[in-house]
C-alpha cells in the first residue's frame, strides 16, 4: 500500500493506493479481505485565493445629459476624449473590441463631453454608459 496526496479542485485528499504485482494473479488480488482502494478522506484544503479586490464605485452621467451605450458587450480598447472636449457628428467616442473585431462609437451628434464613463481596458455588458454628452 502506497499513501498519495491527490489534489482535486483545490481540494487535498489522502488516499491509499495498492500496487499489484506482476507475480499476483487478478482472480488472488479478488479474494483479498482488505480493499484495493478506501474512501479519500478530507484534510486542511489547501490556501483560499486571494480576494477579488473591491470594484471601483461606477461613474455616473451628469444630470440633463444624453449617455451614449454599449451596444454589444467587449472591452474598451480605446478612448478617444476627454471631459469637456467639443465633439462632432461622427468623431470616435470609444473603441470597443468584441469578437476580435474593434467597434467604433461614435457621436450621435455635435456635442461637449460631459463625462467619460469607462477606460481603456474596462469590460462591459450591452447597455453600458460609455460616454455621457450635453
Amino acid at each position: 500500500m502506497r499513501n498519495l496526496k491527490v489534489t482535486v479542485n483545490g481540494t487535498v485528499y489522502d488516499v491509499q493506493v495498492e500496487e499489484v504485482g506482476a507475480s499476483e494473479t487478478p482472480a488472488a488480488s479478488a479474494s483479498a479481505s482488505a480493499p484495493a482502494f478506501s474512501v479519500p478522506q478530507k484534510t486542511a484544503p489547501a490556501a483560499a485565493p486571494a480576494p477579488a479586490p473591491a470594484a471601483q464605485e461606477p461613474k455616473k452621467a451628469a444630470a440633463g445629459s444624453e449617455t451614449i451605450e454599449s451596444p454589444m458587450p467587449g472591452t474598451i480598447v480605446g478612448v478617444n476624449v476627454t471631459d469637456g472636449q467639443s465633439v462632432k457628428k461622427g468623431d470616435t467616442l470609444v473603441v470597443l473590441e468584441a469578437m476580435k473585431m474593434e467597434n467604433e462609437i461614435m457621436a450621435p451628434r455635435d456635442a461637449e463631453v460631459a463625462a467619460v464613463l469607462v477606460s481603456k481596458g474596462d469590460s462591459v455588458q450591452a447597455g453600458t454608459p460609455l460616454v455621457s454628452l450635453r
